[in-house]
C-alpha cells in the first residue's frame, strides 16, 4: 500500500491544478459576463431614453 502513496499524492497534485485552472477560467468568465450584461441594460436605457424622452 505505501508504493502506491506516491502515486496518488501525483493524481491529487494535478486534479488539484486542473481544478484551479477551471477556476480561474469561471471567475474570468463570470465577470466578462457582469460587464456584458450591466454594458447592454445601459445601452438599453440610453436608446430608450433618447427614443421617447424630451425633443
Amino acid at each position: 500500500m505505501k508504493k502506491y502513496y506516491g502515486f496518488i499524492f501525483l493524481l491529487m497534485t494535478i486534479f488539484y491544478g486542473s481544478c484551479a485552472a477551471i477556476e480561474t477560467i469561471f471567475k474570468a468568465g463570470m465577470w466578462w459576463g457582469i460587464i456584458l450584461v450591466v454594458g447592454v441594460i445601459a445601452l438599453i436605457f440610453f436608446v430608450v431614453s433618447k427614443l421617447f424622452g424630451r425633443k
